[in-house]
């Protein structure tokens, strides 16, 4: 295997960096929360959904405890009831179909574009059937969707549009950003997110007055203003504290992904002439993960961890369709099926990856040599 190289010791991410920055600031964040006392549904996240919806370009944001709960509870708002199926892909993370089947829905997967590694619209169409209520398209690795087609298909269909927009932070087609094309868009701030919190927090993105009243209740327990249940909801909400810190690093999310953008333009300098397969190329993508299609991925990850100390990530290991709870046997889908054998997720996040992209691609270059 050769010698370790000591002198690389790069993590795929740490979110702790970020905060770190920012300490004194989301400090001072928390310590108003304390100050006023009032930890849930307070001005924090008021003042949150308003200045995130505004980022958007959406007229409502709805903080919730999740991104998983977003995806959820979208749906619903947007009429999805049990027994209806909705299409969506499997090239994903595995909470995309979870929130369909846990509200009684069927998740219908089709395959991801070879090209564009999200959704393809021509297998979408085909996939449209009599129980089809909704389309949940996925902004993989915060690269966009074709939502034109998408959009296009939806309404020739008359289908709801939920957009997953766990990894799309900021992205945008045309100027305009993810979250703003469907009926309504799930959010996760995840602490490895490009706006990520301190724990669990997630929110819901619509143009659409009556989505976000429903999705007001069913973040609290289904209550209307009098404070009594007219439907099943949950305890679903944003906090006050996760609120007040996403407040202080939603202003710096353009700077963070411009270095993101920085580090890819990088990687596409160095490897280019490598036997990889870079990332789809989009002027609005913000690269929440940078990830090649290699040969031999399992080997060369190894090799690059315990020789040249680079820690590397696999988004995802299987397809969701995969997935024993989601296994069926007419379910082939080539594309998705390939590209989880070759994505590799190399370090892209600026605070673990700045001054070490020209390292990281010389280390890759040696390690993919050495497992051929």
């Amino acid at each position: 295997m050769g010698s370790r190289d000591h002198s690389l010791r790069i993590p795929r991410e740490s979110p702790g960096l970020l905060f770190a920055r920012h300490r004194a600031e989301i400090d001072a964040a928390i310590a108003r929360v304390f100050d006023r006392g009032r930890f849930i549904l307070g001005e924090e996240v008021a003042a949150f959904e308003a200045e995130f919806a505004s980022y958007l370009g959406v007229r409502h944001v709805v903080g919730v405890a999740s991104g998983t709960q977003a995806l959820g509870f979208a749906l619903r708002a947007a009429g999805i009831e049990p027994g209806d199926e909705v299409i969506t892909v499997s090239m994903t993370f595995a909470a995309t179909a979870i929130a369909i089947a846990e509200i009684g829905a069927r998740p219908v997967f089709v395959d991801v574009d070879a090209k564009t590694r999200c959704m393809d619209p021509a297998a979408l169409e085909a996939a449209i059937g009599p129980a089809t209520a909704a389309i949940l398209p996925v902004h993989l690795h915060g690269i966009p969707a074709p939502m034109d087609a998408i959009v296009a298909i939806a309404q020739r269909h008359g289908l709801a549009l939920v957009e997953d927009c766990a990894q799309s932070h900021g992205a945008e087609i045309a100027g305009r950003r993810t979250g703003s094309f469907g009926d309504a868009a799930a959010f996760s701030f995840y602490p490895t997110k490009i706006l990520g919190c301190a724990g669990d927090g997630g929110a819901v993105a619509t143009n659409d007055a009556a989505i976000a009243e429903r999705l007001r209740r069913l973040r609290h327990y289904g209550f209307d203003q009098a404070g009594q249940a007219i439907e099943l909801g949950s305890n679903g909400r944003l906090d006050e504290i996760q609120a007040a810190i996403l407040r202080v690093l939603l202003p710096k999310i353009d700077q963070q992904i411009l270095r993101r953008r920085k580090l890819a333009a990088e990687y596409q300098h160095h490897l280019g002439e490598m036997p990889v397969g870079l990332p789809p190329a989009h002027d609005g993508a913000v690269y929440h993960q940078y990830a090649i299609a290699v040969e031999q991925r399992d080997s060369v990850r190894a090799r690059l961890l315990n020789t040249h100390g680079v820690d590397t990530g696999i988004h995802y290991p299987v397809g969701v369709h995969e997935h024993p709870l989601f296994a069926r046997r007419e379910v082939a889908l080539p594309v998705t099926e390939r590209l989880v054998r070759q994505l590799l997720s190399l370090p892209i996040s600026p605070e673990v990856a700045e001054g070490h992209i020209g390292d990281i691609s010389s280390a890759l270059s040696e390690s993919i040599g050495a497992c051929r």
